[in-house]
């Protein structure tokens, strides 16, 4: 691949770990080093192979983020320090075009004995910038950190926040050409997020690629062009930010495929006829009548063990039912009906409201609601449940998502039917703010 096009070139990457039962081993392992031919294959005596990651290819363009998402274990730390030059791969080859800078580790390298800002020097000298480029950046970087008289004292007294702010501030405020950010931000506070992510913003719009590993799914939604999920050392997916993470949601969550008879198509490629379909009054009605509703979206994620299923659902707004355009600060009802296939427990019913680009704007369910929904549920019983929801959102395109779940006797949630994005609501235009919800603040003035 062209270095003209692509920041970061990962080709059939591979990483084995040499693991030891004893110490005892690792030392017949010094001496002997006996190895045994099986076709192909080297099998060594003293030791187990595990294989962090195996095979693993994607490109990073220039000017794009990339994040990087997938469970504890999955090899997402071992994949950053390869590309950062700290891991060398057992196979395959990293191709790196440009000037890279790395936040992997809290505090890695930092000296703890030098001061903040004896080490902002120190990192820099190791990206290769002189002293006097340094010199010129210094007052950006201690502006960013934010960190007062702090900056003159060793490091080896500084909190996590503050570790994080220095090593951010120095990484950013360098202007790399390639960012490697390995959920650092989630130590600092709301307000230093904040700043790290205006940042992030403007490096990207001056050119730097960016590799951004994070649990927080919404960031990667959000600030992300593509995304990709490792699971056990390997490369499952490589796609838009909302699939990747609805994937690495299942995996979370225990999803069985095979119970997934769902379309995995993205809620925002939706089309102009299905965004702006006629209304119809439709009354309710016994059977599986939740995908023939007006406001349903054929590009739902649904998935689950179906225990229990959502099998209906009523919107209405006053009189209107299945209202295609929603009226601002007036009351939207939705009744869904649950059915049961099988006995459960204390069932739990979610719901969720998303924009299009799959930010959560609110989410909630029975349990954090402590609303009794049912102590025991019988096969074949059926169930209905309403939500009422003040429209205060501002004009445009959202979907909402429902779930009924369990807990085992574990306490792990088991999902019985999940519908991502499944009902498609347009709220009408209004000239009251901007913004995404309406939270009522009053601006009043007193001339004197």
């Amino acid at each position: 691949m062209s270095s003209d096009t692509n920041a970061i070139v990962v080709n059939n990457i591979s990483k084995c770990y040499q693991v030891y039962n004893k110490p005892v081993q690792r030392l017949k392992q010094i001496l002997f080093d006996k190895k045994v031919e099986h076709s192909e294959r080297v099998e060594r005596l003293h030791y187990n192979e595990f294989w962090a990651l195996q095979d693993i290819n994607f490109v990073l363009p220039r000017g794009e983020t990339l994040g990087v998402v997938g469970k504890n274990g999955s090899g997402k730390s071992t994949l950053l320090q390869i590309i950062a030059g700290t891991l060398t791969p057992t196979t395959g080859a990293v191709e790196i075009n440009g000037r890279v800078a790395a936040l992997l580790e809290l505090g890695a390298g930092f000296n703890n004995e030098f001061t903040g800002r004896e080490n902002v020097y120190l990192n820099a000298s190791l990206l290769g910038l002189s002293k006097e480029q340094v010199d010129n950046k210094l007052d950006d970087i201690l502006s960013f950190a934010d960190i007062g008289h702090f900056i003159d004292s060793a490091v080896r007294s500084y909190s996590s926040g503050m570790l994080v702010r220095l090593a951010f501030a120095i990484q950013a405020q360098l202007d790399p050409e390639i960012l490697i950010v390995d959920e650092a931000l989630a130590v600092g506070d709301a307000k230093f997020q904040a700043k790290c992510f205006n940042r992030l913003k403007k490096l990207k719009e001056n050119g730097t690629s960016i590799l951004f590993v994070s649990h927080a799914t919404e960031q990667i939604v959000t600030h992300c062009d593509r995304a990709i999920l490792l699971n056990e050392g390997l490369l499952l997916t490589e796609d838009k930010p909302k699939v990747v993470v609805n994937q690495y949601l299942d995996l979370l969550f225990g999803k069985n495929s095979k119970a997934n008879n769902a379309k995995d198509t993205n809620a925002s490629e939706l089309t102009d006829d299905v965004l702006n379909s006629p209304t119809e009054r439709v009354e309710w009605q016994d059977g599986l009548a939740y995908e023939n509703r007006i406001n349903y979206n054929p590009s739902e994620y649904r998935w689950g063990d179906k225990c229990a299923e959502i099998v209906d659902f009523v919107i209405s707004q006053g009189s209107s039912l299945y209202p295609v355009i929603l009226k601002s600060n007036a009351d939207i009802t939705f009744k869904f009906r649950v059915k049961y296939s099988q006995d459960i427990i204390r069932p739990i019913f979610g719901f969720a409201v998303k924009t299009k680009d799959g930010v959560t704007i609110y989410n909630t369910n029975t349990e954090i609601q402590d609303v009794p929904v049912i102590d025991f549920a019988r096969a074949g019983q059926e169930m209905d449940i309403e939500v009422v929801m003040p429209v205060q959102l501002y004009q445009g395109d959202y979907f909402v998502s429902v779930g009924i779940a369990s807990c085992d006797a574990s306490g792990n949630v088991v999902p019985h039917d999940r519908r991502y994005d499944s009902i498609h609501i347009t709220i009408e235009p209004t000239t009251d703010f901007i913004g995404l919800v309406d939270l009522g603040a009053k601006i009043s003035c007193d001339a004197k």
